[in-house]
């Protein structure tokens, strides 16, 4: 894909985020549609581009009334929208379409309307995995920490710090689900979910949902929002089972998706102003940080401990707060792009002042895919 030629012209998440006992999955999905099209000055009769997980597109289209000429399902986990960024940009490149529309939805807490996540027997999970009792994220995350932080001497400590500094930031956002501050000691004191992991190094359950709207850059001048601009993409897959990554030390998707987007961007890692990393769990972002190429894996602690990526920091990493405080229904790629979007418009709650390009990278499954998307606000 060619650098600057696809832009976001509208960006929304869902009217409430949290806990909406009073909206199913597929009116939350539509909410977020339509304050995105609102945000981008358009109409429903405008789409002719669509993209989704988990729900199919046939659904979702249906409910809002549109009738695309090109549709994505890919679902691979919560990085699915980084990847549909992907596949809209190139097909809006290749003519098949001119506004896509990609959204996504969860009632992740309230369960109204919700698909059924299930492990089904015959799947590689279902044989090898699900029989030892790695059955959820919570038994399947922390599968390769120990031995992650055992080869980089991260300690227990520096993996509490993820936790500490994503709630600083999301001190500063309204619409964070969790805004009161912690401490090291809070997170190690909470009540533990699967060793090492506490809860307060745990993702949120919630709801919501968000929705982006995707042209070319020729387009993009046309729409009231300032474009934001994409600069490169990448993504990959490894493995559907934790316990055949290749190496617990490392994620394979994540060290072929990051630098694929940074060669396609033409960037360095030192014309970054903002980052991105999914975090599920809370030593995902030290994965990130390695692996995209930021430093070495055994300085990504020690990076963070010492306020790096904090307000004020050198790395400004998780500005919305992150899954472990502002929200995740379940799939938390869509937040994060969100939020990335949100800086390169100068607009986010806790802006990061001059952000020309922000890194946003997720990942789908337990390390099984990952996508990266690099944002600029400058054509």
């Amino acid at each position: 894909m060619r650098r600057n030629q696809v832009a976001v012209v509208g960006a929304a998440e869902t009217t409430e985020l949290g806990v909406i006992p009073n909206m199913s999955q597929i009116q939350l999905h539509a909410d977020a549609a339509l304050n995105a099209i609102k945000d981008a000055g358009l109409k429903l009769s405008d789409i002719d581009g669509f993209s989704t997980a988990v729900e199919t597109p046939q659904q979702i289209c249906h409910y809002l009334g549109i009738t695309p000429t090109w549709v994505d399902g890919t679902s691979v986990g919560g990085c699915s929208f980084m990847l549909h960024v992907r596949h809209a940009a190139a097909a809006i490149e290749a003519g098949l379409c001119k506004t896509v529309l990609i959204t996504h939805a969860e009632s992740g807490k309230s369960n109204i309307g919700r698909t059924p996540r299930m492990v089904g027997p015959d799947s590689l999970n279902g044989q090898f995995e699900l029989p030892y009792g790695v059955t959820t994220p919570a038994s399947m995350f922390p599968i390769p920490v120990l031995r992650f932080m055992k080869t980089h001497g991260i300690t227990h400590e520096q993996l509490a710090m993820v936790a500490v500094v994503q709630r600083e930031w999301a001190g500063k956002n309204p619409r964070a689900t969790m805004k009161e501050p912690i401490t090291v000691a809070d997170v190690l004191n909470s009540r533990m979910i699967a060793y090492p992991l506490r809860l307060l190094q745990c993702c949120l359950v919630t709801d919501g949902g968000g929705a982006l709207i995707l042209t070319s850059a020729d387009r993009a001048k046309n729409f009231p929002q300032k474009p934001v601009y994409i600069l490169g993409t990448g993504e990959s897959v490894e493995t559907p089972m934790v316990s055949q990554m290749e190496t617990f030390n490392s994620s394979r998707a994540f060290k072929l998706a990051g630098p694929l987007a940074f060669r396609e961007a033409g960037i360095t890692h030192k014309d970054v102003d903002h980052l991105m990393i999914y975090d599920a769990f809370a030593h995902l972002p030290l994965y990130g940080l390695g692996d995209l190429g930021f430093m070495p894996h055994e300085e990504t602690g020690k990076f963070v401990a010492e306020g790096n990526t904090r307000p004020g920091g050198k790395l400004p990493l998780n500005t919305n707060g992150g899954g472990l405080s502002y929200m995740h229904s379940g799939m938390y790629g869509m937040y994060a792009l969100q939020e990335s979007v949100r800086q390169m418009r100068g607009i986010a709650p806790a802006q990061v002042p001059g952000a020309k390009i922000s890194v946003c990278h997720g990942v789908g499954g337990m390390f099984a895919a990952s996508g990266t998307i690099i944002f600029t606000n400058e054509k």
